[in-house]
């Protein structure tokens, strides 16, 4: 704690402060009703406009995994980190359609959680159960990589120590976002993502041209991070990676893209911003604005290679005692800009990681109270029962992902969303596929979740990672240590594949057979109380009609 950079740290605290005031002013902003209603708490009375919108889901989906977890990944492993561009260009053409539906059907029903049209389309409270369980679970290590920003950032400005000190930054990420996201609920996030956009655009705009041009140009950065990747580690006596992809790490490159695109529509923090919007004109708009904070991303990828020229050196991890590259991006601003400017940029990613995580902390808490708290515990709550019990299980969430950062601590911070995303991908032909067909019997949803869930679970336990930790090290499998049944089908191999996408073909393999079997048995598929229209109608009649039960 000696070594506080004050100004830095000073300016971080105002702006800090400031976002702070706005989250709870948020409680009176585009107020339609109480607070006491899970419509006007979770969702913002579900009337965000096209701006609100955009920035709400910006906010949302461009996170510290944008600001430190990507140009991390660049920064110790080259080219492999830059998957994350092609998965965000892509993810807006996959995600369009869907989105509609789903907001569509949601409006007419008045559903509030994916789980909740799981439920009312296979008219199955354990398959509802499940999505809901899954999007709790894989929501908290995406909270924890936003702690895990915001820690890099104090870490930087000399916050640091053992003990309770050295989790100082998780107890005040936890306490602010506890305080305003239980007082003022989705609106807090959507106030604040304003504020948080506008930093990180100057941010960004400034380093992007002040920093090639101090350090020699973009060909004398990409020459140095090149001979820098290039060069053998001497513990293992292979490179660290490559500006260029390699036989070994472009299938999971790929997937890695792919994956993760399929993935962040099934999250429920996606679709909170989504059922939030006030009509599927508003989604269209968005679909086709969100794609330049593609670019943004882009640009601070590049961050991690302009750190190599830089010659930024990661702080030291005080618990294993290695280096922590979610410091990179920090320490890069702290090294080359004004202490001023440094701490609007350390404001700018500590802002960008509380609006996601009060987010997913919301859709989270929505989760329970829907699906688990209403469905077994109170069938006959009220909504101001509802919204308490929302806002108490908001709590919760984030102290699990304070528990999710101690206890799987991964090689990258990056690990924590992919690993979240292995369990999001499974809810996929429940929630995703399901808005197009109903082909697939429950119980063979059920089954094809159990078999993708179970088996990418035990992948990623089985991985080690170069941090010292035997299980959940990364996301990535070699394929020469897949087995099906003690089968090696790839042994040998160095190729890598993400875990998510390998768990995700079990999971429909075994859904179609279940199916299949059930079908030919005529075994009972539940009721759907969703019709044709509930999709398909006129927007401009859809965005007045009344919203409905949930089920």
């Amino acid at each position: 704690m000696s070594n506080l950079q004050w100004p830095e740290l000073i300016i971080f605290t105002v702006l800090f402060l400031l976002v702070t005031v706005l989250g709870f002013m948020a409680a009176r902003w585009q107020r339609g009703g109480g607070l006491d209603h899970l419509d006007e708490w979770g969702l913002g009375g579900r009337k965000f406009g096209s701006w609100i919108t955009w920035f709400l889901l910006g906010g949302d989906l461009y996170t510290a995994y944008t600001f430190v977890a990507v140009p991390a990944l660049v920064f110790s492993a080259g080219a492999l980190g830059l998957y994350a561009l092609p998965y965000t260009i892509v993810v807006y053409p996959i995600v369009l359609l869907p989105a509609l539906r789903m907001w569509s059907v949601s409006r007419v029903r008045g559903y509030v959680t994916p789980a909740d049209f799981v439920r009312g389309r296979f008219g199955s409270p354990i398959l509802a159960l499940l999505i809901a369980i899954t999007g709790i679970v894989a929501t908290m290590p995406y909270i924890a990589l936003q702690l895990v920003g915001l820690e890099a950032v104090l870490r930087t400005m000399g916050i640091n120590g053992s003990g309770i000190v050295g989790h100082l930054p998780l107890l005040i990420a936890f306490i602010i976002l506890a305080v305003y996201t239980y007082q003022s609920g989705l609106r807090a996030p959507a106030l604040i993502a304003f504020v948080k956009d506008i930093l990180i655009y100057i941010v960004i705009l400034v380093a992007i041209i002040y920093l090639p041009s101090k350090l020699g140009g973009w060909s004398h950065i990409f020459d140095t991070a090149a001979a820098k990747l290039g060069t053998p580690s001497p513990t293992t006596g292979k490179p660290a990676g490559s500006i260029l992809l390699n036989t070994n790490n472009q299938l999971q490159y790929a997937t890695l893209a792919l994956g993760s695109a399929l993935a962040l529509f099934l999250y429920p923090h996606s679709l909170t911003s989504v059922l939030a919007s006030r009509g599927r004109s508003v989604i269209k708009k968005n679909m086709v604005a969100l794609p330049a904070y593609s670019l943004v991303l882009g640009l601070l990828a590049l961050l991690g290679y302009v750190a190599i020229t830089a010659g930024v050196k990661p702080l030291t991890n005080a618990a294993t005692g290695k280096p922590d590259s979610n410091t990179v991006v920090p320490l890069l601003f702290d090294s080359q800009f004004s202490s001023w400017f440094a701490g609007i940029a350390f404001a700018a990613i500590g802002i960008g990681a509380l609006v996601p995580a009060a987010i997913m902390s919301i859709a989270a808490a929505n989760l329970w109270t829907r699906n688990i708290y209403k469905e077994y515990i109170r069938k006959n709550a009220t909504p101001q029962q509802e919204a308490k019990q929302a806002k108490l299980a908001s709590l919760v969430v984030k102290l699990g992902a304070v528990v999710a950062i101690i206890l799987l601590d991964p090689q990258y911070s990056i690990d924590l969303q992919l690993i979240g995303g292995v369990l999001i991908l499974q809810t996929l032909p429940a929630v995703a596929l399901a808005l197009y067909t109903r082909w697939f019997h429950r119980w063979g949803l059920i089954a094809g979740w159990v078999v993708g869930i179970g088996w990418g679970l035990l992948i990623l336990y089985g991985i080690p990672g170069a941090n010292g930790k035997q299980h959940f090290g990364t996301s990535a499998l070699p394929l020469g240590n897949l087995s099906i049944f003690g089968w090696h089908p790839f042994s040998g191999s160095l190729v890598q594949i993400y875990v998510g996408f390998v768990a995700l073909i079990a999971n429909l393999v075994v859904a179609a057979i279940v199916t299949v079997i059930a079908r030919r048995m005529k075994v009972f598929n539940g009721t759907d109380d969703t019709n044709p229209a509930d999709y398909l109608a006129d927007e401009h009649d859809k965005d007045l009609r009344p919203i409905g039960a949930a089920h």
